[in-house]
């Protein structure tokens, strides 16, 4: 357990006068350190944001302010999912910085919860919801306002050819690495297949989450329902194909062996096109199979090249942990190639069922 003493002055810039009872670690996150602080009236959560992932932490508290603004012109009972609210330091500013460290407070949603691993239909039912939903209230956001707080991220081919720069002047040694050279240098011909299709005009620039794994999802304990979606960091402009791929690949994905789960996959796919199928394209449903297969490859292929390069990225509590990442999402990947057409079958059958639905 680290030591947490050094947390309370930070914490009480953002209580003014009440007092800070205690400090807990919260989540297990890969790049931002987040704790829940216990008060003398609500708790809230602190984040040390990484300025290494995210160099201009003010962007990222402007574009959570202008997602809170569009989703207040909603009609209340129209909005199904609560976003944390922003708090201020008692000097009246957004974020905290103290010797390069740059920290933010957001409101705690209590009596939820989040999930690892989805233990029924209701659960992955659940999770297609609050991505539609997320994505439908934003529909009408532009995207051209928001800021990009990631620039590269889900930017396939960038993350390849980084991999091919580290890869060229690197000796390996591990029989897992060998195995996902392999495998990148099999699938490297779909790192381009979402970016090719914005370039051509065929995908639509919208607001997406940036990163809807499992555990971004809070649900509430009494109802078992999704009440919030929280992590809002990597939000900004960026294809939801990226999103759907990305909650797909975290919520089907079996162990032991590792594959993906079909059944799981078409529960979410219609909850989430009952709730987005609204503003689908053609287009958005012919790249829907390209996203499920891409994200896998494209985290597998971040993973093993941040495991070359010395683990700067993605926290690590043991040496080799990036690699066997690595390892499993390509494993996971290899098991969607192996039921492309199943999936596709799938997606032709609801795409049908939403056609039908809206005619």
């Amino acid at each position: 357990m680290p030591d947490l003493e050094p947390l309370f002055p930070v914490a009480r810039q953002f209580t003014g006068s009440q007092a800070v009872i205690d400090i807990q670690p919260l989540g297990n996150g890969l790049i931002n350190d987040t704790f829940l602080v216990t008060t003398e009236s609500s708790p809230f959560v602190l984040q040390r944001i990484n300025t290494t992932v995210f160099p201009q932490p003010a962007q990222i508290i402007e574009n959570l302010h202008t997602l809170n603004r569009h989703l207040q012109q909603k009609k209340p009972n129209s909005v199904k999912l609560q976003i944390p609210d922003i708090l201020s330091t008692v000097e009246g500013d957004y974020y905290y910085e103290e010797n390069g460290n740059y920290w933010r407070a957001l409101s705690f949603i209590d009596n939820t919860e989040s999930l690892e691993v989805i233990k029924s239909t209701h659960d992955a039912a659940q999770a297609g919801f609050a991505l539609g939903h997320f994505h439908r209230l934003l529909s009408d956001l532009d995207p051209g306002i928001l800021y990009d707080t990631l620039p590269g991220f889900h930017i396939t081919p960038d993350y390849l050819s980084r991999y091919d720069q580290i890869l060229a002047t690197t000796r390996l040694s591990e029989p897992e690495s060998r195995y996902c050279t392999d495998f990148i240098n099999w699938l490297r011909h779909i790192a381009g297949d979402l970016e090719t299709a914005k370039q051509q005009g065929l995908l639509t620039l919208r607001v997406i989450h940036g990163d809807p794994k499992l555990n971004n999802f809070l649900f509430d304990k009494d109802s078992k329902k999704i009440v919030s979606l929280i992590d809002l960091d990597t939000v900004k402009p960026g294809l939801v194909h990226y999103d759907i791929g990305d909650c797909l690949r975290s919520c089907c994905q079996t162990t032991d062996p590792v594959g993906f789960d079909r059944g799981c996959c078409a529960v979410i796919l219609e909850s989430y096109l009952a709730e987005a199928g609204a503003f689908f394209s053609d287009y958005d449903y012919d790249y829907l199979y390209p996203a499920i297969r891409l994200i896998p490859f494209e985290l597998g292929l971040r993973f093993f090249t941040d495991h070359l390069e010395g683990d700067r990225y993605f926290k690590v509590t043991e040496p080799g942990q990036n690699l066997r990442r690595a390892v499993e999402q390509f494993q996971l990947c290899d098991s969607i190639n192996q039921q492309e057409p199943a999936i596709r079958r799938l997606i032709t059958r609801l795409k049908k069922q939403a056609m039908g639905t809206q005619s």
